[in-house]
């Protein structure tokens, strides 16, 4: 009987872990719809103030960007994880770690440091990189404001000659189920290429088209990395239900299991009892 009192004990431990994941499940949901629906928002805003961007820059002779476009000597790279500040969201945070290490690879012989952006990354790659900086509070209150003066602080280390070049590694949300680790360059402003003509129509340009791309190229990396984050919020929750719904799957299949395997070895204690009885029946009457 001690047997079965362990496999009441794990079947009972068993459901309420059941519980908790499918619990988490729905909360990752419900956070997943109002996530969704910010980053699906705003993609077609960010996708136009690119176009803009390159259009403008397009119909402009030389180089346009000032120091933003800067090509210089790689020597020092920062390279800003984004990352979530908890963890039980299947290989959402390992990918971008993951892809850090790839790139430090890549980079090799040069000065290559990491800017976390969520605790989960920050707690890893503090042992392995030198972290030049985190926020992990970002989560708590994800506003353009807030996002806005942590793309200052990026721009700021390109323009003073602190880093060559800085790149964003985040998991770009495609569905509840797919996430795609991106690493995009965030400066030095990658040349625009169009092999196509670029036609602005008959405009009238006030101030000029020169000033009106340097004023938009801050507003473009504010809006880039504010993609980013979003988009990585919207994963992490992705893959956190998607990661609780096969928790709740398995737990549900050990649980039958463990149901089975209890039933059968009551059934065989109770044969037991009645074979002990039946045997001293007959010793008896013997």
């Amino acid at each position: 009987m001690a047997n079965l009192k362990e496999i009441r004990n794990r079947i009972t431990s068993v459901s309420s872990t059941m519980q908790i994941t499918s619990a988490m499940k729905m909360v990752s949901a419900a956070k997943l719809k109002k996530a969704q629906d910010a980053i699906t928002a705003m993609r077609p805003y960010a996708e136009k103030l690119t176009e803009l961007l390159q259009n403008l820059s397009a119909t402009l002779d030389g180089e346009v960007g000032g120091d933003y476009t800067t090509q210089r000597e790689v020597k020092k790279v920062l390279l800003v994880a984004i990352t979530s500040n908890r963890g039980l969201c299947g290989a959402f945070n390992s990918n971008v770690i993951k892809e850090i290490k790839n790139r430090t690879e890549f980079y090799a012989g040069k000065q290559v440091d990491v800017f976390a952006i969520g605790k989960k990354g920050n707690d890893v790659l503090s042992k392995t990189h030198k972290v030049h900086g985190h926020h992990n509070a970002i989560f708590d209150h994800l506003t353009f404001e807030n996002v806005a003066g942590i793309a200052d602080n990026l721009t700021e280390k390109f323009l003073s000659g602190e880093y060559d070049r800085i790149e964003l590694i985040y998991n770009q949300f495609k569905n509840a189920a797919t996430q795609i680790v991106q690493t995009e360059q965030f400066l030095p402003l990658a040349p625009i290429k169009s092999d196509t003509a670029v036609s602005t129509g008959d405009y009238i340009f006030e101030p000029s088209k020169e000033e009106i791309v340097l004023t938009l190229i801050p507003k473009s990396l504010k809006t880039q990395l504010y993609k980013g984050i979003r988009d990585s919020f919207a994963s992490e929750h992705g893959a956190r239900m998607t990661a609780m719904h096969k928790a709740t799957d398995n737990a549900t299949e050990l649980r039958n299991q463990l149901k089975l395997t209890y039933n059968k070895a009551r059934q065989a204690a109770i044969t037991n009892e009645i074979l002990e009885i039946v045997g001293g029946a007959e010793a008896l009457n013997g």
